[in-house]
């Protein structure tokens, strides 16, 4: 458990990673819809699916597809303005995108990866309705590649091109609704070699590859955008799958929990094989709860639904055992149950409790056989989830006996895991045959320069410290950065066309724009997340050319946020920002001067701080701070 540190290497832990990463293209993969999300009340219409698993070409059905199509629910789909037939699944796929390939290829590169001669789209099965046509599109780009850790090299086996799931929205009545406007999104997945040996390398081996995928610039940032699976097996555990780790700081606690949750299971089973444990039949025990105090049995036979049971012999005590935080055996039966449809189970080592007395826990063993040394699980839910539910928390316990299930897991946000489904296997793929293949060609595909590399050179070319450069080489806007400080940026350009060969803008003005006053404007609860790109070239060009002084910039930027359609023009003159002339300014502080005569005289030059902060607050953001200092010691030694 996370209090627990291991002994990695004698347990034999052996993890791999799986690092999904959005790319930032024009168009989706197959099709030219945006890649713009958008909020689910901006759809225009909705429509319904039902999915079936496929057999592969083998005639084979994957394990992990059967079982998710063992639960009956409809799939309901958000479309919008945009949403396209392709998405829909009416009609063919396009040629897989060559802004996406591009990008997969530097990525490629920066991990030293040999490409595939030819790439073959390929038919990968999900049937959990995150994608309308019942399976995903992937396309292997590249292999046998390799990142540095300081506990030595890993392996990359491999680097795919994928489409990208539909985003789940929320759970309905019938099904899940998702949303159309991530489906197709370009994607790839760099799967590394089992080299990882312990928590704090899984976290740098991600960390590294984070860098090298935002060294391209070309890949979408913010939540959602990157996850992390991570394969995590011990020598005498089994190789688990844990999906949808979100955040690359969990990476060595899921690893640690997932360690001593194999380890759990393990001691588990060694006990439950000397115990001599086994399985009981199915029972329907609803008789011993007629009558009941407890609200979810109740509530469950009001409903004209049963309690079904299983005596698990042998399990006394260990069904409550805790295998990784705030988990236990119990919650990994209960995992399986809620699979079919019923809020979880109960069982014998937390009862009585929940309203349920010692007197039916009495009866309830006597109803299955259990003994002192047994335990006993049961469910309430309507006649058939109740059935199928507690069917699937005995087959659990099953496995239990056996020690650890190989499975996909999904992560939860306290770092420890549940349970999704089996592994899928090889009958989950099969050909593309609407796709023709491409040939990989990298001669063309310049290497990136590496973000370590970045905070060095604005370091020395640009004149940033190093605080500032690595918050600029590090951050989402670097490419705009890089892109205003190179060219400059006009007027004419500011809506995202081709400089025009203009010196570019301060290097340390963009730098400190794009960090640190975005940042103390979100603080302050400006909803910068509005601003585009076109609205800060603009602001850009707008100090450039002089029509806006430097320190107007916040407050243009502020009133953007609120309105972000407007131009950068537009929005400094309803806001009355813009750049005043030098007779202005001097008017603004000798007016500032003369209200404060009398401190002028007796202080001199020891007033000029405490002036200058009424000369720019008189300016409102209008002129350059260094004109006003200049200015404002002239009139004080004027009069001093």
């Amino acid at each position: 458990m996370s209090e627990t540190e291991y002994e990695y290497d004698e347990l034999g832990l052996v993890a791999g990673l799986e690092i999904h990463q959005q790319l930032d293209t024009a168009t989706k993969l197959f099709c030219q819809c945006p890649t713009d999300l958008r909020e689910p009340d901006a759809a225009t219409r909705t429509f319904t699916r039902y999915l079936h698993p496929t057999r592969s070409e083998l005639g084979e059905l994957d394990a992990a597809a059967v079982e998710e199509s063992k639960v009956d629910r409809e799939f309901e789909y958000l479309a919008y303005d945009t949403t396209c037939l392709v998405e829909e699944d009416d009609e063919p796929p396009h040629e897989l995108d060559a802004e996406a390939l591009e990008t997969t290829l530097e990525v490629a590169q920066l991990m030293d990866m040999k490409p595939v001669d030819q790439a073959h789209v390929m038919r990968k099965i999900v049937v959990d309705g995150s994608n309308t046509t019942g399976f995903q599109r992937s396309t292997l780009i590249a292999t046998d590649g390799e990142i540095e850790t300081s506990d030595g090299p890993v392996g990359v086996e491999d680097l795919l091109l994928e489409e990208e799931s539909a985003q789940r929205v929320e759970e309905t009545d019938d099904g899940v609704r998702y949303s159309l406007d991530r489906l197709g999104i370009p994607l790839v997945e760099i799967g590394t070699s089992p080299d990882i040996a312990s928590p704090e390398q899984a976290l740098e081996a991600a960390e590294r590859i984070g860098m090298l995928l935002r060294s391209t610039g070309k890949v979408k940032r913010g939540l959602g955008t990157i996850r992390q699976d991570v394969n995590v097996s011990i020598a005498d555990g089994a190789r688990v799958e844990i999906k949808g780790v979100q955040s690359l700081d969990d990476i060595d606690d899921i690893v640690r929990n997932e360690v001593g949750r194999q380890a759990e299971l393990v001691e588990i089973a060694a006990e439950l094989e000397e115990r001599g444990a086994s399985i009981g039949d199915v029972r329907d025990v609803t008789n011993v709860f007629e009558g009941t105090e407890s609200g979810v049995v109740a509530g469950a036979l009001n409903d004209g639904g049963s309690v079904m049971a299983v005596a698990l012999y042998g399990f006394d005590g260990l069904v409550g055992r805790e295998i990784s935080p705030d988990r236990r055996l119990g919650t990994e039966l209960s995992d399986h149950a809620k699979r079919h449809g019923a809020g979880g189970i109960f069982h014998t080592d937390e009862l009585p409790a929940y309203g349920i007395t010692d007197e039916e826990v009495s009866a309830l063993r006597d109803a299955v056989g259990a003994g002192p040394d047994d335990a006993v699980a049961i469910v309430a839910a309507g006649d058939d989830v109740a059935a199928g539910a507690i069917e699937a928390a005995a087959e659990r316990a099953e496995t239990a006996l056996e020690g650890v299930p190989e499975e996909t897991r999904g992560a939860n946000d306290d770092g420890t895991t549940r349970y999704l489904r089996p592994l899928p296997g090889a009958a989950r793929m099969y050909p593309e045959t609407d796709v023709p293949p491409v040939e990989p060609d990298p001669a063309d595909v310049p290497e990136p320069e590496l973000l370590t590399e970045k905070v060095d050179r604005y370091q020395a070319e640009y004149g940033l410290d190093e605080g500032l450069a690595n918050q600029v080489a590090y951050g989402r806007r670097m490419p705009l950065f890089e892109e205003v400080v190179a060219d400059g940026v006009s007027a004419s350009d500011a809506s995202g066309g081709s400089s025009d060969g203009s010196d570019g803008v301060d290097p340390t003005l963009a730098a400190t724009t794009l960090e640190s006053t975005l940042t103390e404007l979100r603080r302050d609860d400006v909803p910068v997340e509005n601003l585009t790109e076109t609205n800060l070239r603009e602001t850009f060009a707008m100090a450039e050319s002089g029509d806006l002084a430097r320190e107007g910039i916040p407050d243009l930027l502020a009133a953007l946020a609120e309105n972000p359609d407007r131009t950068a023009e537009e929005a400094a003159e309803a806001a009355g920002l813009g750049s005043a002339d030098e007779s202005d300014v001097r008017e603004a502080v000798v007016d500032v001067v003369e209200q404060n005569e009398e401190q002028v005289e007796s202080e001199g030059m020891g007033a000029f701080s405490a002036l200058m902060g009424e000369c720019m607050g008189a300016l409102r953001g209008k002129a350059d701070g260094d004109l006003v200092s200049q200015l404002l010691r002239e009139e004080i030694q004027k009069r001093a």
